[in-house]
């Protein structure tokens, strides 16, 4: 049989036809019947990662089967994989009937494919946690938009102005809710980021604490003020008040916040007084729309606050991570890049 191995002669010149076969952008793979590989061309080594000197009398490795295409995972040598089409068909060579293989690599196309499947169920599992969160806070606000506009309700001051902060309160979630879901959509998206800045730590917390108005008070602060991290200061701020929302929603005051600093990390604590994280939920605590089954009842969110928190964590170069509390409740730790001194 005069066929070329990559390109190269055995016994004899190419023909036109093996010529072609060699110059092929697509990887072309002759396989005996007893499933050895006979000839390889250039493009078929490269997929395999291998010269057709090691390819060349070993065994394909794949069921043959004409007509179509197979999508087929091929192991590297260094350890990595590439997939790729394959189409056989056969045909008769010097009297053997040989299958031939053509690969084409679309591990790219795979792999973008495979994305894109993973953004259509977020999107739809994103538009499922809209449409059950944003429904009841909506009706809320529907209704007792209602009995303020009812002319023939006779309401106090008092319960006038308990009805207009029921809004208010309704209304606070809801905003919460479209920042979470833009700040979700930005990750997914990969959006440009702000520099990292030199951020004052107990600046910072103490700025988002005057937001809380009473609720500040249930909170503890311990944090000296020359700690200093290299973060996103707006990132950085998602990061603590997500944090200080799921202490507010599924533990009990005091609600303790507190900042240490050594070998170029920063560590902020945010701890509070519930009854902690049942063991069996712990290992879904930073997944996407993941919730705590026991808080179910009495909070309401879209379980992606500390989803959250973990993105931009890693995306400051730092990581978060829970630790039961020693008393009780739940700690989560912000590690951070500490500032180094200007």
């Amino acid at each position: 049989m005069s066929i070329p191995v990559s390109g190269r002669r055995t016994r004899a010149g190419p023909d036109a036809g093996q010529a072609i076969i060699s110059a092929s952008a697509d990887g072309i793979v002759l396989v005996g019947g007893d499933g050895r590989i006979r000839f390889c061309n250039p493009a078929a080594e490269e997929l395999f990662g291998r010269p057709a000197e090691d390819l060349l009398g070993g065994p394909f490795g794949f069921p043959i089967v004409a007509g179509g295409a197979t999508e087929v995972e091929l192991m590297l040598p260094d350890g990595g994989e590439r997939i790729v089409e394959m189409r056989v068909t056969s045909t008769i060579l010097d009297g053997e009937r040989l299958h031939v293989a053509a690969l084409r690599d679309v591990t790219r196309r795979h792999h973008v494919e495979q994305e894109l499947e993973r953004a259509l169920e977020r999107q739809h599992a994103t538009a499922a946690v809209v449409a059950h969160e944003l429904r009841n806070p909506l009706a809320a606000i529907r209704t007792l938009t209602d009995v303020l506009r009812d002319p023939t309700a006779t309401l106090t001051p008092e319960r006038r102005a308990d009805v207009v902060d029921r809004i208010a309160e309704r209304t606070v979630f809801l905003q919460a809710m479209v920042a979470k879901l833009l700040t979700a959509a930005r990750i997914d998206e990969g959006t440009v980021r702000a520099p990292l800045e030199r951020v004052p730590l107990l600046e910072l917390v103490l700025e988002r604490l005057a937001e809380l108005g009473e609720q500040a008070g249930d909170v503890v602060v311990t944090c000296d003020a020359g700690l200093t991290a290299l973060v996103n200061r707006g990132e950085m701020s998602e990061m603590f008040v997500n944090c200080l929302e799921n202490a507010f929603a599924y533990g009990r005051p005091p609600i303790t916040v507190s900042a240490t600093g050594s070998d170029g990390r920063i560590e902020l604590w945010i701890c509070d007084c519930g009854p902690g994280v049942p063991e069996d939920f712990v290992p879904h605590l930073f997944d996407r729309f993941a919730r705590n089954p026991c808080g179910e009842r009495r909070t309401e969110g879209s379980g992606l606050g500390l989803w959250i928190v973990r993105c931009l964590a890693r995306a400051n170069g730092g990581d978060v991570h829970y630790e039961p509390g020693d008393h009780g409740g739940a700690c989560f730790r912000i590690s951070l890049r500490r500032a180094p001194e200007p």
